[in-house]
């Protein structure tokens, strides 16, 4: 059970704190997660700008910008990761900006106040034996026949087509057909691309098709658990968990390594970025940059362990 969330606020500053609360589920639609997560974040705040009294709203319009930086330089001194510290950002920044618009108060020196720059987290790529080993083992990891070449038939399109768990669990009967040379997939923002299909993904999942004990017709769920609903992306993250320990693999193989490693590869084969751009569907060529650090990060480590110079005592 979480804990009440206390604001160190008076009676007049907690009455309007509720009003916020009310806006973000009610007109941003934010879930009961999500405010708890901002509330308990804008909470943190007021405690460290003043644990000695109550604010009030007249407290938070006087702030200076050496208050709020005050508050950054206590958080990062608690060993707070940055993704942390800019979602407690946000959510002070989301709290000031809304009683700016509703003119309840107006601090100008919040909008002095950058949002740290995240920690580079670069995409943990599966290499090609693994990734191997990991689709040929699948089919045997599950409860039936059916269910173990439908788990290969997804981890094949992930890994051939660079695709999301979720793209690959929404596609329907028809979407690809013996025929296909090409799948067109609808990502993040419901943006379309196209991915070339591989003859060894029909093929997979025409395996799967043919073994399952459901009939399905064209426009209905492609993939399908155990009582024949479309299938739910925490099976798969659970047999990719068994996977990971038959195998002896790292936690970081999940699913979403197999799309990060069809990117990895296809760049080490010297596929141009832009190509990769259009086939991960990323919106940002920036994003996609990412495989490069990839690669370099590689290109270092064996490097260092091929040198004659690096052997040397």
């Amino acid at each position: 059970m979480k804990e009440e969330i206390r604001f160190n606020a008076d009676e007049e500053l907690c009455q309007i704190i509720k009003r916020w609360q009310a806006w973000l589920l009610k007109e941003r639609l934010f879930s009961e997660h999500t405010l708890d997560g901002y509330s308990r974040d804008l909470a943190i705040f007021m405690q460290k700008i003043n644990p000695d009294r109550a604010l009030s709203l007249q407290d938070l319009a006087q702030l200076e910008v050496r208050d709020f930086r005050r508050f950054l330089s206590d958080r990062a001194a608690q060993y707070i990761n940055k993704s942390s510290l800019c979602r407690e950002l946000s959510a002070v920044k989301n709290f000031f900006k809304w009683l700016a618009v509703n003119e309840i108060a107006k601090n100008p020196a919040i909008s002095v106040i950058s949002t740290p720059r995240k920690s580079k987290i670069l995409p943990k790529a599966i290499d090609i034996e693994d990734a191997f080993n990991v689709l040929s083992e699948s089919e045997d990891m599950a409860t039936n026949a059916w269910q173990g070449l439908r788990d290969k038939a997804i981890f094949t399109l992930l890994y051939g087509c660079g695709l999301r768990i979720s793209e690959a669990l929404s596609l329907n009967v028809g979407d690809i057909t013996a025929q296909s040379e090409f799948l067109r997939v609808k990502g993040k923002g419901n943006k379309e691309r196209i991915v070339p299909l591989l003859p060894i993904i029909w093929q997979n999942i025409e395996a799967y098709l043919t073994k399952s004990p459901y009939t399905v017709n064209v426009g209905e769920p492609l993939f399908l658990g155990a009582r024949g609903e479309r299938l739910s992306p925490r099976i798969i993250q659970r047999q990719m968990q068994k996977l990971r320990a038959r195998l002896g693999l790292a936690d970081t193989v999940t699913p979403h390594a197999l799309r990060h490693s069809f990117a990895t590869q296809l760049l080490q084969e010297g596929v141009d970025l832009r190509s990769i751009q259009e086939l991960l569907g990323h919106s940002s060529l920036i994003t996609t940059q990412r495989y490069t650090d990839v690669q370099m990060q590689t290109l270092k480590r064996e490097y260092h362990k091929a040198h004659p110079l690096e052997k040397q005592e």
